[in-house]
């Protein structure tokens, strides 16, 4: 195992390709609020894209180093999980259909029914339905939203917009994270 650390400047690209995500991240929550529910599917979208798009950059940054410095291919294609790779350009599949469906409490075809992968996510989206009427308790969840409410609000110079959009309880915590995000002002004599 090589325990060599990371180049520093390839380091601080990939800090950076991170931080854009990140702040995509931030901006496919912000459009789910109520109050710029005008631009909400078109915005969400761009951004989740823009954030994938982002991450993927960095990935492939990292995999030309190690490309660069010898690493075998198979190894190579194996931490990238080319398996994995959906291409999103064919849109959504017959599956993501399916989990709508359940999210929206809809039921499936005749057609849709008879392929597994689809009745797995229908219930998956039924039992997401069925969370969304309860107030969201996962608190990893809210202190990442809240988190990420808090920088961007912190790096824009605009902590006030904070309780316009977002529910109270989550508007607190990442008013907590941004004063935390606060430049310290020098000691006075």
């Amino acid at each position: 195992m090589d325990d060599t650390p990371m180049p520093e400047p390839l380091r601080r690209a990939i800090h950076q390709l991170v931080s854009e995500a990140v702040a995509n991240c931030q901006e496919v929550l912000r459009y789910t609020e109520p109050d710029i529910a005008r631009d909400w599917k078109r915005m969400t979208m761009i951004r989740a894209t823009d954030a994938s798009d982002t991450m993927d950059m960095a990935a492939m940054l990292i995999a030309a180093y190690c490309e660069r410095t010898g690493m075998a291919s198979h190894t190579l294609q194996s931490y990238l999980q080319v398996g994995q790779q959906e291409i999103r350009a064919h849109g959504p599949h017959e599956e993501d259909h399916a989990q709508v469906a359940g999210l929206m409490g809809e039921k499936l075809s005749y057609e849709m029914l008879r392929a597994p992968v689809n009745r797995m996510r229908h219930q998956r989206g039924q039992r997401q339905a069925e969370r969304a009427q309860r107030p969201e308790e996962d608190p990893q969840k809210l202190f990442t939203e809240a988190c990420l409410h808090g920088l961007r609000a912190r790096l824009c110079d605009d902590v006030d917009s904070l309780d316009s959009y977002l529910p109270p309880h989550i508007a607190e915590l990442a008013r907590k994270v941004a004063s935390v995000l606060e430049e310290p002002q020098p000691a006075t004599a």
